[in-house]
């Protein structure tokens, strides 16, 4: 009996994936490829890369555990309150003026500290100048850095790390070093416990774009060159050591002192004592140490004459071979104005320079004004130290401002301008702007002004020097070296009044008078009687003495070679100038 089968029905046929699927498939994955080898190795490859990046990150807690200063994070978060390098300072002989050193500053992370009580009094008993309860209102504060004590010492910072402390870290910042201390404090200024300019060069670094080298993290002390001066610390210290003998000789308030290069306008040395040494800026606050060069003003006295005769000479209207009838006082309304050593008599013009001044009122007060104003004398001085004091200066100007203003009184000016200003009257007639950077003779000539002719600057000399061999600066002439000189004696003022007991003296000096390179200027600030000066207080009887003893001890560290036996000025220098 044949089976009987049911009829198969036909299977249909497996149904072939779309085209669009087909060509991805290619492009993934190639013709003839077994998927599952392909999953495994990509398996494989993820593993692999996130067992790399799992090693990077161990390798890097690795190295924050081990390194000493591993404190980059929190180093970012202070970076505005850490005190960055600063460049090195030198003098002109490179010897170094100011540098950085490295120290340790503690910090703490209030939010990692688990006993504020503990940690405080732990802290205080390593470094016992912080102010216990300060110290634990800053560990238990909400902030995430807080400053602890900046600039401990290496034992100190030993000691707190055997502590053991969690949230107490050590950064490592520049500190400022003064290694001359006071020795050129007015001239290079100090910093801040930021390392950040707060006087004198160092402020004007800043000025200079260092901050913003540092905000740009570019302020490193690998990157920086050193910033060379134009003073001289051989002679720095020389002149310091006179001046104090002198203020301490004379009992005076102050002394201070200038040496300018007449060919650069160079200062080569300047100073101002009582000063303060930078490395302890909290001194820098008494108004006792300012810088009484730059930031003080002063009626120069006489030393002023200098200004007046060269006017006079420059004009063409006045010669050598002038003479002024000085018999009697000036009179001007109720004032009569005496000379401070009347003679009484007719004056040549080489007298008027060491007795009198008689002649501004012959060229007339606008000529007078403008002649000042052209030898930088009324208006602020601008140098590299950011301390400089405006002139005091007649508000109305008339004749007998005039009179005043000629031998000295009237106008208070910064000792430096007038400095500058007869340094010209001795380098053939160049206003050099003072610099307290090295700078070459091409390069001051590129900034000069011609203030006077070069035969007024003969004469000029001339009469310095005349003053010296036989006038009023008779003590300050060190053989050898040929100085020229002008005293100044003025009376101070003092509750609107001028006093009859109290006065500021000076002495400007050239040196060599014939062949000028140096300019000195010497100033007493009430300086008293002594056995030795016969009971006198003119400049004559203690700064020219002053600036001779100067000139012999610094002459020789200038490089200045002594020259004996030079006819007298008038052999010698008016020769030149043609005796007129």
């Amino acid at each position: 009996m044949m089976a009987m089968h049911e009829p198969v029905a036909d299977r249909p046929a497996p149904a072939r994936d779309p085209w669009r699927r087909r060509l991805v498939a290619s492009l993934l994955y190639g013709r003839n490829v077994d998927r599952a080898a392909k999953t495994r190795g990509r398996i494989a490859l993820a593993v692999f890369i996130f067992a790399l990046g799992y090693a990077v990150i161990a390798a890097r807690l690795v190295i924050f555990a081990t390194a000493p200063e591993g404190h980059g994070s929190r180093r970012a978060v202070a970076q505005d309150a850490v005190a960055t390098a600063r460049p090195d300072m030198l003098d002109r002989n490179g010897e170094i003026l100011a540098t950085d050193v490295r120290t340790p500053s503690l910090f703490a992370e209030p939010h990692r500290i688990i006993d504020v009580d503990e940690a405080s009094e732990l802290l205080t008993a390593v470094v016992p100048e912080i102010d216990a309860a300060e110290l634990r209102a800053r560990l238990a504060s909400k902030r995430r850095f807080v400053w602890l004590k900046r600039e401990i010492t290496p034992e100190q910072r030993a000691q707190i790390h055997r502590l053991g402390l969690p949230g107490i870290g050590f950064l490592p910042e520049n500190k400022r070093i003064y290694p001359n201390g006071a020795e050129v404090s007015h001239i290079i200024g100090h910093v801040n416990i930021d390392n950040q300019g707060a006087g004198g060069i160092e402020r004007w670094l800043d000025a200079r774009g260092l901050a913003d080298l540092h905000l740009a993290g570019l302020a490193t002390d690998r990157l920086q060159t050193p910033v060379e001066l134009a003073v001289d610390l051989r002679v720095q210290h020389a002149f310091r050591d006179e001046l104090i003998a002198a203020r301490a000789n004379f009992k005076a308030v102050a002394a201070a002192g200038v040496l300018a290069d007449v060919r650069t306008g160079e200062i080569v040395s300047m100073v101002s004592v009582p000063d303060y040494d930078p490395n302890n800026p909290r001194e820098a606050l008494d108004p006792t140490r300012i810088n009484r060069l730059t930031t003080g003003v002063y009626e120069m006295g006489s030393t002023f004459k200098a200004l007046t005769l060269a006017m006079a000479l420059d004009s063409g209207k006045i010669t050598l071979k002038s003479a002024f009838d000085a018999s009697h006082p000036l009179q001007y309304g109720k004032f009569a104005i005496h000379d401070f050593h009347a003679q009484n008599r007719v004056l040549t013009v080489p007298e008027i320079f060491t007795y009198s001044a008689r002649m501004a009122l012959s060229l007339g007060i606008e000529h007078h004004k403008w002649f000042l104003r052209k030898m930088g004398q009324l208006d602020r001085l601008r140098t590299e130290l950011p301390e400089s004091a405006e002139p005091l200066v007649p508000k109305r100007w008339a004749e007998l401002n005039t009179v005043t203003i000629a031998f000295g009184h009237g106008l208070s000016v910064a000792p430096l301008q007038a400095v500058m200003a007869i340094s010209a009257l001795m380098n053939g007639g160049h206003l050099f702007p003072p610099t307290f950077l090295k700078r070459s003779e091409s390069e001051a000539l590129a900034l000069a002004t011609q203030v006077v002719k070069p035969e007024t600057s003969e004469k000029m000399r001339y009469l310095m020097r005349l003053n010296v061999e036989k006038g009023t600066a008779t003590k300050a002439d060190v053989k050898g070296y040929y100085v020229g000189g002008k005293t100044g004696t003025a009376d101070k003022v003092v509750g609107g009044r001028y006093s009859k007991t109290k006065v500021l003296t000076s002495f400007t000096a050239v040196l060599p008078a014939d062949q000028p390179r140096y300019l000195l200027l010497i100033m007493l600030d009430e300086p008293q009687a002594t056995p030795e000066t016969h009971g006198f207080t003119t400049s004559g009887w203690n700064a020219v003495p002053v600036g001779g003893a100067v000139i012999a001890r610094i002459a020789p560290l200038l490089g200045l070679q002594p020259r004996f036996e030079l006819p007298p000025a008038d052999k010698l220098i008016l020769a030149s100038a043609g005796g007129r």
